[in-house]
């Protein structure tokens, strides 16, 4: 590992996974951490915990703010691991000279999306730091839900389960991309930032048998389906023509090349379900404006150990691999 901390520490791939196992969880290892969920599970499988700190720039972009992504990313790790989202803390820190009126605005964004949830701020922190001390305006957000239904992990996935897709992908981080090279485009591209409470809490009451959820923010799909590999000791084997993406994520990935299962999304959530419940969860992701598009992308196997294999339509496949290298740097 390199003796010093960079940008691509921080990316959500390999070597962000590099510096949280070598550094922080040989330091705080233990039963809870190593799991490597969204949430910790804890009080006897009864609560899910959950903590993010949000440093996008810009802070304001189509589609969300840092305030509604900070909430939206807290509420929506605890419902990953089938909890009702339900007390929060917001600490932030504050560079001297920041606009008052854009913090009440960030605010705003906070309170309404707290509602969407059904959750509540109950503690926080303010600091303020000189000029250039911090870029304007950090948040950092901890989370407590209810667990609804017990059992939820990404480390129990078998053959009997097929991967879901809730939506297009990349949105989030295409989006952020163009608004801080200020690149315009003649499309309505905007961020896929949204709470998943609803969604997943609709699954769990019609009983749709879950083995894992995840929500693909930094990594993008790509991280999450090579956890997923890893963590459970199976092969997922990728349809490349089934994953949806939008023509202006398309657009913006051809123009600059990034790979569109590596770009970050901010309301969009991989699942592992059994088969026999594929369709009814389709069904009632459909039922959701964000997840009209939802599909299935990807089936369970154990022809490559820890492996995610991309099928493409001409026959062909190769190895998805973990993302590497800097990628877009502060995009939550």
């Amino acid at each position: 590992m390199n003796k010093q901390i960079t940008l691509a520490m921080g990316n959500g791939g390999e070597e962000n996974n590099e510096l949280i196992s070598k550094i922080f969880y040989k330091a705080f290892k233990n039963e809870i951490l190593q799991k490597s969920e969204d949430a910790a599970v804890i009080h006897g499988g009864e609560l899910a915990f959950s903590t993010d700190s949000f440093t996008v720039s810009p802070l304001f972009f189509p589609g969300a703010d840092i305030g509604k992504l900070a909430v939206c990313g807290t509420c929506n790790d605890l419902a990953m691991m089938g909890a009702k989202p339900k007390y929060l803390t917001c600490s932030v820190i504050i560079e001297e000279g920041f606009s008052t009126r854009e913090l009440e605005k960030i605010v705003r964004s906070m309170k309404k999306e707290l509602e969407v949830n059904g959750a509540v701020v109950v503690s926080g922190d303010t600091k303020v730091v000189p000029r250039g001390s911090v870029d304007k305006i950090f948040i950092n957000t901890t989370g407590i839900g209810e667990i609804q239904k017990k059992g939820i992990s990404s480390n129990n996935i078998t053959t009997d389960d097929v991967i879901l897709l809730s939506r297009d992908i990349g949105c989030h981080g295409a989006a952020i991309f163009c608004a801080r090279e200020g690149i315009e485009l003649s499309t309505a591209l905007e961020s896929d930032c949204a709470s998943l409470t609803h969604q997943v809490q609709a699954l769990l009451d019609a009983g749709v048998k879950v083995t894992a959820m995840r929500d693909a923010t930094r990594g993008g799909v790509s991280a999450v389906l090579n956890e997923w590999a890893k963590q459970s000791n199976i092969c997922i084997e990728v349809q490349e023509d089934a994953v949806p993406v939008s023509q202006e994520v398309n657009g913006v990935c051809e123009m600059l090349g990034f790979e569109a299962l590596n770009l970050a999304n901010e309301g969009t959530f991989v699942l592992a379900v059994k088969k026999e419940d594929e369709q009814k969860a389709l069904d009632i992701l459909h039922g959701f404006e964000n997840s009209k598009n939802a599909v299935t992308i990807a089936s369970v196997t154990q022809q490559y150990s820890q492996k995610v294999i991309l099928l493409s339509p001409y026959g062909t496949k190769r190895f998805l691999d973990t993302p590497t290298g800097e990628l877009l740097p502060r995009i939550c």
